[in-house]
Parts: C-alpha cells; sequence; structure tokens
C-alpha cells in the first residue's frame, strides 16, 4: 500500500461566526390591472399569492424542510408571510419580520402601476433601468437609500445567528440588492430572479459572499 499522502479538493464551508442566509424570493403574486390598485401596507404595494405562487411556496417548503434552520424571517408585506407559511409549519418555526427587507417603495408607481410601465416601456422606466436608479420612477426611493436599508437588514440578521442557517423570504428587488451589495457590481446586474427561487448569502461580521443564486430546481 502506498505510503504518498493525498490531498484531495475540500468542501466549502461557512467560516466560523458567520451566517449561512438562504434568501428566497416570494412565490408568483396577482397580477395588476389598469384603473385598479393593489392594497398597501405603508404605502407598498401588497398583492397576496396568486395560486401558482401557492403552489410554489408549498415546494420551497418540500425543498427545505430537512435542512437545519434556525430562524424564518420575513418582511412587513404579506406575500413574503405566505410563502414563508409551509416552512414555517415544516419546522415549527414563528416567523420573524425584518422592516428594513421589504421591496423597494416604487413612489408614485406602487401598488402595481410600476408594472403596467414597465410592459408599457414607460421612458422614466427605461431610464431607470438604464442608469441602475430607481429613483427616475416619480417618488421612489434611490437605490442608495434602497441597498443602505437592505444592506442594515441583511447585517442585523446575520448578527443575530452567528453559525446558523436562517431562510429570509424577501422580495425581487432585494434579492437583487443583495446580490449587488455582496458582489460589488452595478445595482441591476441581478435583477430577475425568479419567484420562489432560492439564492444563498454567507455574511461574515460585515463581508457578503455570494454561494447561490436563483436556485429553481425545486419548481421543475
Amino acid at each position: 500500500m502506498s505510503d504518498v499522502k493525498e490531498y484531495h479538493q475540500t468542501r466549502y464551508a461557512p467560516p466560523p461566526g458567520a451566517c449561512d442566509m438562504l434568501l428566497i424570493r416570494h412565490g408568483r403574486t396577482m397580477p395588476a390591472r389598469p384603473g385598479e390598485s393593489f392594497e398597501t401596507i405603508d404605502g407598498h404595494g401588497n398583492p397576496h399569492l396568486h395560486p401558482e405562487g401557492e403552489e410554489q411556496a408549498l415546494k420551497v417548503g418540500e425543498r427545505l424542510k430537512t435542512q437545519p434552520i434556525s430562524a424564518i424571517y420575513v418582511t412587513t408585506l404579506t406575500r413574503t408571510h405566505q410563502t414563508a407559511a409551509p416552512l414555517a409549519g415544516h419546522l415549527g418555526l414563528e416567523p420573524i419580520v425584518e422592516g428594513d427587507l421589504r421591496e423597494i417603495f416604487l413612489g408614485d408607481w406602487d401598488a402595481g402601476l410600476y408594472r403596467i410601465k414597465a410592459a408599457e416601456k414607460d421612458p422614466a422606466y427605461l431610464k431607470a433601468i438604464e442608469e441602475h436608479e430607481y429613483g427616475h420612477i416619480p417618488g421612489a426611493e434611490t437605490t442608495e437609500i434602497f441597498h443602505a436599508r437592505v444592506r442594515a437588514g441583511l447585517l442585523r440578521i446575520a448578527a443575530a445567528h452567528p453559525d446558523e442557517l436562517v431562510a429570509v423570504v424577501v422580495h425581487g428587488g432585494v434579492i437583487g440588492a443583495a446580490m449587488s451589495i455582496a458582489s460589488h457590481s452595478r445595482p441591476f446586474a441581478f435583477r430577475g430572479a425568479e419567484n420562489g427561487s432560492i439564492s444563498r448569502l454567507v455574511i461574515k461580521d460585515e463581508v457578503m459572499s455570494i454561494r447561490g443564486y436563483n436556485d429553481i430546481g425545486h419548481l421543475d
């Protein structure tokens, strides 16, 4: 038998004291319709899950129910609570609200109008996308303000859960912001995470590492 030492590749493990964070985008929501507005919470549109989104929530719960998740976080908006509910039921956990991870405030275009303006290729929408700046939308948060509060929310959760795995059910804009912050990329570089997708950040102190983005294998 050979006595030559062998050095194999190693599997990644979060560094000691880090928080392993699963960012889950809420399920698909009800559609916007011309002349109608979603109900709002603190000015933010609050559409509930579409039946397809409810099915996505069930699949997220099935995917993650065996993981050693120690806490589940949601935002102030109902769609995150609905998406978290199946997983919370499996794990026997009560979701915790982290308000700073609510979706970008879209000002005059909140409550559903943003979707219509985007579909119509409104000039303000096109300028916002081109320049990575939400502030071009009338009354909306600026990208800088939005990213600052998302970063604060992520760091607050991470500080509360060293050496733990947590699930955080949030919004597409929030996932895009989190990935941009972690990668130091342009603000909209990670726009488009799918409903029901799972992304992963590892946060140690104030250092964020991306370990996964837009995993939708459980939705097939």
